[in-house]
């Protein structure tokens, strides 16, 4: 008898197969019962006939507990009204583990707390909602390869051990290495991505980055993933074509291929309909105006809240560009604009509904002068950037690039309250488990 996967029930109606997979629910009814099996792929409804059954396979099915995994096999028939739109009619089965009474699956239809379901996230996976979280996740991911991968781009891996600050030594984590040298764990994959560039010409990079921030919004976790693409010849205004190009391609993928799971997180879809180019653009400037006019205490020179993010988005049917930061507060890698060396040609894409940031990024230094200043500007050993420097003095190039978290975009696309959803197992300023 064929195995097959729950998603591809349909194309094999009237005949009999084999699925692999958990007990997701079950209700009876007399001499009948309903067991609700998932597999990964979806969720079928199986009728099984105490008459058609050997007895002792009937009471065991009949009595099964919640999570219980077993392989089930049957006839399938089309029907619009069950999960998926088809049922199966259960000729026989073999139960692998039987989830004991004594004690039960520990997730139930109730309400739980969000701290009991973030202590059994090893469980909470299992559910409708997360399942369908965690499928997104996974088209954004594929999209943003494909968009990539499609345009010119070459992926290459970046270290996750780094001898110095990305952007800043407050918010690493220091890691003991060999032989008493002390490393840390990536920031960003940026600053490796600007020697790749200068081989490849464009570039992305793709894992996880770490900040050690003690920040406990919901925008924010100590592990995420990142893309980050980099590009030579390039400026802030290419960083801004691709960002706004690469964010429709994936809310485009999004739209395509995971209906069913939007439905199923009940998000309003017409929101990420109208995410179209072009995104809405302002200076720094013009948005602290704004920000003032709607009651922020910002000053120029400060760095933008969450509050402030939402405020600048929120009559906004699309991501907002911000560009030209002020140059105290940005990395010392950022190429200071030629008309005004008291701003940075840097960028943040701002999406809509109080997502806030999902993009920053921006023109890189490329004169070697200005690079050295800068580095010690910030205090930073120019010993651990050696090889850094070295991209300014063999074929330097005016170059550009960003970054753009999984984490806070896949949010975006669920419409969920809190980041900590938008990946397995999260980690964050007080969670490390499971």
């Amino acid at each position: 008898m064929q195995r097959i996967r729950i998603s591809d029930a349909r194309h094999h109606a009237g005949e009999s197969v084999e699925v692999a997979g958990w007990l997701y629910n079950l209700r009876r009814s007399g001499k009948i019962c309903f067991p609700l099996v998932r597999d990964g792929s979806g969720i079928m409804q199986c009728v099984a006939v105490k008459a058609s059954l050997d007895e002792t396979l009937f009471e065991s099915l009949r009595s099964l507990t919640q999570e219980s995994s077993l392989v089930i096999r049957g006839k399938l028939r089309a029907e619009e009204r069950a999960p998926g739109g088809v049922e199966m009619d259960v000729e026989s089965a073999e139960i692998l583990q039987r989830v004991p009474e004594t004690d039960p699956y520990p997730i139930t239809p109730k309400d739980h707390g969000i701290d009991f379901l973030m202590d059994h996230r090893h469980l909470w996976l299992r559910s409708k909602r997360q399942h369908a979280i965690l499928r997104v996740r996974h088209e954004v991911i594929k999209a943003i390869r494909d968009f990539f991968d499609s345009n010119g781009f070459l992926n290459v891996d970046t270290p996750i051990f780094t001898p110095a600050a990305c952007e800043g030594t407050t918010t690493l984590f220091e890691v003991d290495y060999f032989e008493d040298e002390k490393v840390y764990l990536t920031q960003s994959g940026q600053l490796y991505n600007e020697a790749n560039v200068m081989a490849h010409g464009k570039v992305y990079c793709f894992g996880p980055t770490f900040r050690a921030e003690k920040s406990k919004t919901r925008r924010h976790l100590t592990e995420f993933w990142m893309v980050e693409p980099e590009m030579a010849y390039a400026t802030l205004e290419d960083v801004k074509q691709v960002a706004e190009q690469m964010v429709v391609f994936i809310v485009g993928r999004v739209l395509e291929n995971r209906r069913e799971e939007l439905k199923v997180l009940e998000r309003d879809v017409s929101k990420l309909e109208s995410i179209r180019a072009p995104f809405h653009r302002m200076s720094y400037d013009d948005a602290v105006k704004i920000l003032q006019s709607r009651g922020s205490e910002i000053q120029w020179g400060g760095d933008f809240g969450g509050t402030d993010e939402t405020i600048l988005t929120q009559e906004m049917d699309r991501p907002v560009m911000v560009d030209r930061f002020p140059a105290t507060f940005k990395a010392f890698y950022f190429q200071p604009d030629e008309a005004r060396h008291d701003v940075v040609l840097g960028v943040d894409v701002l999406a809509p509904e109080g997502y806030g940031e999902i993009i920053g990024g921006g023109q890189r230094i490329h004169d070697l002068d200005l690079l050295l200043r800068r580095i010690d500007e910030h205090h930073l050993p120019r010993e651990a950037f050696n090889w850094y420097i070295d991209l300014r003095k063999f074929g330097s190039v005016p170059h550009a690039g960003f970054g753009m978290g999984v984490e806070r975009f896949t949010a975006w696309m669920c419409g969920l309250e809190h980041i900590r959803e938008a990946i397995a197992f999260p980690r964050m300023l007080y969670r490390t488990r499971p």
